[in-house]
């Protein structure tokens, strides 16, 4: 027996539809993503903590959900270890899954942690009210009405950090990572490139370790609420050794450098967002996730645009015009989507290693 549940947007539109996962009601931040695939990655990236997530594909769940595995005491296939989002809208939910690993069904998933989906409703309309309107507050209402909730005045990145210091690999490079809500494929990269990782907690003072490089990881919400991570960061900067940031890291970066960020009006939240290398005519197409950008025309004279967004403009990474410092607002580790730029983790190391030699000449 079917269950009627209703979308809720602030400016007063209502949509009903049919209830899948948990029969529970919710609020957050209504976003959409136009990835076609990818929704397990997708729903367990922290990113996406207390948004209502609007996935533009047709047909959700049809390949089901995989079972866990580990690898190095980490998901070999989720970005963390739980579902962030805080519902799920999609056209059409798919109650019969095939697929060789799949495990269980979506709705079956979203259960498990307690997160209400909606389907039957028409997501191509609700987007483009999005898209025109801007990203919104909005809430799924089941039996009990909640109230509307703006996730991003709450410091979403002390909600999805570890508490503790965590150690992976033994590797000849000790990188530290400033975990703001990190992918877990951003380990797995480090992993497979000859590593020992480090990683904290966001506001973990990490200059009083011994390390050869930072990463700065993705994470959600307003990047300004980071207050203890951008004093620690500016300390980081203020010395030589190799800063790689994405996403969230990329915007931590630049407000350390003395900069601004702003948020989008709907975010960049798909599989094939292009970028262009700045001075160049190469492009990529990337993955991303995220609502806030760097403000360029804030950017002290030291620092310049890296890669640019081809769509609307905006800025997809920096980099220190001296110094082993640069960022990506894009995803280079994907998961899900193209792993064209994975090459930038390489890059990282590669300023490591040429940092360790000056240190050592």
């Amino acid at each position: 027996m079917t269950k009627t549940v209703t979308l809720t947007l602030e400016d007063g539109t209502t949509i009903e539809g049919e209830s899948f996962g948990a029969f529970t009601s919710a609020a957050g931040e209504v976003v959409f993503s136009t990835a076609m695939t990818g929704y397990p990655e997708n729903l367990t990236d922290p990113s996406f903590a207390g948004q209502i997530l609007v996935l533009t594909t047709p047909m959700v769940g049809n390949y089901g959900v995989p079972g866990e595995e580990l690898y190095e005491s980490i998901s070999r296939i989720f970005e963390s270890d739980k579902i962030h989002i805080a519902g799920l809208v999609v056209n059409y939910y798919s109650e019969e899954h095939s697929h060789w690993n799949a495990a269980k069904s979506l709705g079956d998933w979203l259960k498990e942690y307690n997160i209400p989906g909606i389907c039957g409703v028409d997501t191509r309309m609700l987007t483009k009210k999005l898209r025109e309107k801007g990203a919104m507050l909005g809430k799924i209402v089941a039996e009990d009405d909640v109230p509307f909730h703006d996730p991003n005045r709450d410091n979403l990145v002390a909600q999805v950090s570890p508490a503790g210091i965590r150690h992976y690999g033994s590797g000849q490079h000790k990188i530290v990572l400033v975990d703001c809500g990190t992918k877990t494929n951003i380990i797995r990269c480090f992993l497979e490139r000859d590593v020992e990782l480090i990683r904290v907690p966001w506001d973990y003072d990490f200059t009083t370790l011994a390390y050869d490089g930072l990463f700065l990881s993705n994470g959600p919400g307003d990047p300004k609420m980071c207050e203890a991570t951008i004093r620690h960061l500016q300390k980081a900067l203020a010395q030589d050794k190799p800063i790689f940031g994405i996403c969230l890291g990329s915007q931590l970066m630049g407000l350390a450098a003395g900069g601004d960020t702003f948020k989008l009006k709907y975010g960049h939240r798909s599989h094939n967002q292009p970028v262009k290398l700045t001075g160049t005519q190469r492009c990529y197409i990337t993955s991303q996730n995220h609502g806030f950008a760097v403000d360029t025309a804030t950017l002290p004279a030291e620092w310049q645009i890296l890669f640019e967004n081809l769509n609307d403009g905006t800025c997809e990474g920096i980099k220190h015009n001296s110094k082993p410092f640069f960022s990506t607002q894009f995803h280079p580790e994907a998961a899900g989507g193209p792993e064209d730029t994975e090459f930038l983790f390489d890059d990282f190391l590669k300023a490591v290693v040429a940092y360790k030699q000056g240190q050592t000449a």
